[in-house]
């Protein structure tokens, strides 16, 4: 069963670092959809003291049609939004044949092309509170994984 965490033209390298260092923890694959916005050459990286940052599975795609071509082969997606109704709890994250979790950039989520094709694929992480407007992106990825590897267990 294999985990899959894809951010899409993410904005923050130190969010794109913890997510990647939970993929580490983990063994998920971390898939990173150009334009980023930011470098991954090895002095950014190295700069925003990412020391394990070698040892995570990345793979970068140049576009979101590229990567969607591989999706079907990784798993079942599920793609989080704060404007999904259906909570990620009441979701099976963990199928058989692996799970994909995709997750939008920091400041405007995933593109509205998205939301129309994958409506019934998308989730959201329960806000309590109405001042919350949505959670950190490398904190949701990292509740998202942990999840799935509980519905493992």
């Amino acid at each position: 069963m294999s985990i899959h965490v894809v951010l899409v033209h993410p904005e923050i390298h130190w969010n794109t670092g913890n997510a990647g260092r939970t993929c580490l923890a983990t063994g998920a694959t971390l898939h990173l959809i150009e334009p980023l916005g930011f470098s991954l050459d090895e002095a950014q990286v190295k700069r925003a003291g990412l020391d394990y940052w070698e040892h995570v599975d990345v793979r970068v795609w140049p576009s979101w049609e590229a990567f969607e071509a591989e999706l079907p082969r990784l798993g079942q997606p599920y793609f989080f939004s704060t404007k999904a109704t259906q909570l990620f709890w009441d979701a099976p994250l963990a199928p058989v044949e692996g799970t994909v979790l995709v997750f939008g950039r920091e400041t405007g989520g995933l593109p509205a092309e998205l939301h129309e094709r994958y409506a019934d694929r998308f989730v959201s992480l329960p806000i309590l509170s109405e001042r919350v407007r949505s959670l950190n992106l490398s904190t949701t990825v990292a509740i998202a994984v942990y999840e799935v590897l509980r519905q493992q267990r």
